[in-house]
């Protein structure tokens, strides 16, 4: 029977932080893009253009299939 591997996430100090347990094992580093945050203003912009573009539904669609059920 094999062990699953063993997966860690966290800041790169909090990796090194358990190096002793990892001595002397392989191991496999993948760093994670950070996303930038949007300022809200963006934020409402990117929203507005899904709504007018059709790839979001209205709250009042979402409300009438509420009230419905």
């Amino acid at each position: 029977m094999t062990s699953q591997p063993l997966e860690l996430e966290g800041t790169w100090e909090e990796i090194v932080a358990q190096s002793e347990k990892l001595a002397g094992r392989r191991v496999r580093v993948t760093v994670l893009v950070e996303e930038e945050l949007k300022s809200p203003e963006e934020s409402f912009r990117q929203a507005w253009l899904e709504v007018k573009t059709g790839k979001t539904r209205p709250i009042s669609e979402l409300w009438e299939g509420i009230d419905a059920e």
